[in-house]
């Protein structure tokens, strides 16, 4: 059995708006919003680095839950962004926690690592004890490289979120989650080293706007649920448009699915945790009551998970 405890987020200071953004790459702010719901989106400052961003998502996400460092039994950190290949950031946001042999593990995934953290942190914690899941992303260098692509550049912002899932307490039970990788598509979205991103949009909004809607659902069918009775869906933040296709295709208001994209872009890996975060400071689970996390990203990789308030 595994806990979500709670939920921490960090996003940086700097807000760059869509005006700013389109005169880069050639496009108004209107046109901006329509095709993805941002509005503005926040980047992070030259000498903050994917390990600065998440270490103060952790300390976040520690102090909501009210739980020391050295209680952890893992760090799991998932980014898409980090400045090198090797190592990840995870051991440097142990370190600087002040954990000298804590376990870390990196996940360089981008979207989905955070939901795939979630998953792996609630089948280890039983063993391990508690463990923070962060994911972290400064995509902002990614969508800087030239030459700046207009359907890339607009999308993005940093910004990181943790959430700490434990094995006897919180406030909702994590039930069960379905996970799915497809590598057909591995070319559809890509970030190669020190190139720009390169992403099919069209591929990708077809190919997320079809799998996320059947996975909730294959999910909820198994433990017997209605999409109409989940009190909040917390879903990757990708784009506005797709997420209102997903509670289309659920037949559910898209207002159970929380979105706050129009204020931070889409921060890759750390969006949903980010959308988490923000949501749990203003609400509370009922006991019994639905939560369904979604996410889909690079790989392909998505799939959702499905907790329950708790007594």
């Amino acid at each position: 059995m595994a806990f979500l405890k709670a939920f921490g987020s960090y996003l940086p200071e700097r807000i760059v708006t869509n005006a700013e953004i389109g005169a880069r790459v050639g496009c108004d702010a209107e046109w901006i919003r329509n095709v993805s719901g941002i509005d503005e989106r926040r980047f992070a400052r030259d000498d903050e680095s994917v390990t600065d961003l998440a270490l103060r998502a952790a300390q976040d996400c520690l102090e909501r839950a009210k739980v020391n460092a050295s209680e952890l039994g893992m760090i799991l950190v998932a980014s898409g962004s980090w400045e090198r290949q090797f190592p990840g950031p995870a051991a440097s946001v142990a370190n600087r926690l002040g954990l000298d042999s804590t376990p870390c593990l990196d996940m360089p995934m981008a979207s989905a690592g955070s939901l795939f953290g979630i998953s792996l942190a609630s089948r280890l914690c039983a063993s391990l004890g508690p463990i923070l899941v962060i994911g972290a992303e400064k995509m902002s260098k990614v969508v800087e490289r030239e030459p700046m692509e207009r359907g890339v550049a607009i999308l993005f912002g940093d910004g990181a979120g943790a959430c700490l899932v434990h094995p006897s307490d919180g406030f909702a039970r994590i039930v069960d989650c379905g996970l799915y990788s497809d590598g057909a598509y591995a070319e559809d979205l890509k970030l190669p080293f020190s190139s720009p991103l390169e992403m099919n949009g069209r591929s990708v909004i077809l190919q997320a706007s079809r799998k996320i809607p059947r996975a909730i659902a294959t999910l909820l069918e198994q433990h017997r649920r209605r999409a109409a009775d989940v009190g909040v869906f917390l879903m990757h933040q990708a784009n506005q448009n797709l997420i209102a296709r997903v509670a289309q295709a659920l037949e559910v208001a898209e207002d159970k699915f929380y979105s706050n994209i129009r204020k931070f872009g889409n921060t890759s890996s750390a969006s949903m945790l980010i959308a988490a975060a923000e949501w749990s400071s203003t609400n509370e689970l009922a006991p019994g009551e639905a939560l369904c996390f979604a996410a889909f990203g690079a790989g392909f990789h998505w799939g959702a998970l499905l907790a329950e308030g708790s007594a």
